[in-house]
């Protein structure tokens, strides 16, 4: 699998950018906001996704590692298929995203162009479980020794925002916990991903 391209870009059209790596020039389709801020001759390093299915391999890239995990989820989603995830985010920044699935707020998702009310509430409702299933949200010791009291309400939407991102409950917690109290919950996960970032 192909998990980073690093190179120069040979130039971007209206759904890709073509890197030149060691001579290979690798078509990655990407977001609109993520191709603008490439140009032709800069240096780029693109996390990348490699998908295969039925002889055709695409490769999808991404500026960030939490939007690459966040596509990966996404995809995993039956019926939004890698368009269905590159609108999304083309729109919605991981941390939105996450924010939407743990609030069920479907109807920013469907701000997406291509992206009804049914694969919406598909992508709220099967992350959630995702989420369930790998029991991030179960209440071991770790959650139970995290204090939700009435005070910082909304941390636990925070929390759990930031395991949909990929980050680990423990991870999770230590950010949300360094974010301080009084902040909203976006305001909350967008403190806890700069102090994830920089560790």
């Amino acid at each position: 699998m192909i998990a980073m391209v690093s190179g120069t870009v040979e130039y971007v059209d209206e759904n890709s950018a073509v890197i030149d790596a060691g001579g290979v020039g690798y078509r990655v389709y990407m977001s609109p906001a993520n191709l603008s801020r490439l140009s032709a001759g800069q240096s780029a390093k693109v996390h990348t996704f490699l998908r295969v299915a039925e002889g055709i391999m695409d490769l999808y890239g991404f500026l960030t590692k939490e939007e690459l995990s966040m596509f990966k989820m996404l995809i995993s989603v039956s019926g939004a298929g890698p368009k269905a995830g590159l609108a999304v985010l083309s729109v919605m920044t991981p941390a939105e995203v996450a924010l939407a699935v743990v609030t069920d707020d479907y109807k920013s998702i469907t701000k997406a162009p291509g992206v009804g009310p049914k694969v919406a509430q598909k992508i709220v409702l099967e992350l959630k479980d995702k989420m369930k299933n790998n029991d991030l949200l179960s209440g071991g010791a770790a959650a139970e020794s995290f204090d939700f009291s009435a005070p910082v309400a909304g941390k636990n939407d925070a929390l759990e925002a930031l395991m949909v991102l990929g980050y680990t409950q423990s991870e999770a917690m230590r950010a949300v916990r360094a974010a301080g109290d009084g902040l909203s919950t976006e305001e909350t996960i967008k403190k806890a991903l700069l102090i994830l970032a920089k560790q």
